[in-house]
């Protein structure tokens, strides 16, 4: 079967882009490039630091594209990379002030339009949110944004980090309860 929905899937992507056509590798990060970022967004302390681990996770995935072996899907994998690339760089600047998360506005609506009262509540509690989560460690809010926001796997958290499925398990119980005491406290 042929036909441009064929043509343009991602394995058909990653299969031209790994004899080296750049256009078809230009095509998966226009796709992909959205997602990258936003994931990238969740797990830094701000934009700048976004742009910088989805340009570096660009790099990565460029490099690495010989060795995608297509036992995830090709987002999956570009996901793992972002992961691990935000994890790299915390791991470079940990001595280093950054800007609390709580800054950082939410990524907008492309039209920008929320219904009125929908927009208070929601910004009240995306503010009480945001600061639950920059209370956590980098390693517990990665792991609740893999499973709670992308909808992960435990054996995807897992594997991206290295560690055991029960450890991501235990990790990702950890986070909610200390997120389910932040935001008690803040209901005070």
């Amino acid at each position: 079967m042929s036909g441009p929905d064929v043509e343009s899937s991602d394995a058909a992507l990653v299969g031209r882009a790994q004899g080296g056509d750049r256009a078809a590798f230009a095509m998966l990060f226009r796709r992909h490039n959205t997602d990258v970022f936003n994931l990238a967004l969740r797990l830094s302390p701000n934009r700048d630091v976004a742009r910088e681990v989805a340009q570096e996770t660009w790099i990565r995935v460029w490099r690495g594209l010989d060795s995608f072996r297509g036992e995830s899907t090709f987002s999956t994998w570009t996901y793992r990379i972002t992961v691990n690339t935000a994890s790299t760089w915390r791991r470079r600047r940990s001595n280093r002030p950054t800007i609390d998360i709580a800054d950082v506005p939410e990524p907008e609506l492309e039209d920008g339009s929320q219904i009125p009262d929908q927009a208070a509540e929601n910004t009240d509690l995306g503010h009480r949110l945001a600061g639950a989560l920059a209370r956590l460690s980098p390693g517990l809010r990665t792991v609740v944004v893999m499973k709670d926001v992308y909808g992960w796997s435990h054996p995807e958290i897992a594997d991206s980090l290295g560690i055991s499925t029960t450890a991501a398990k235990v990790r990702l119980h950890r986070a909610h309860q200390q997120l389910q005491r932040s935001l008690r406290e803040s209901d005070t």
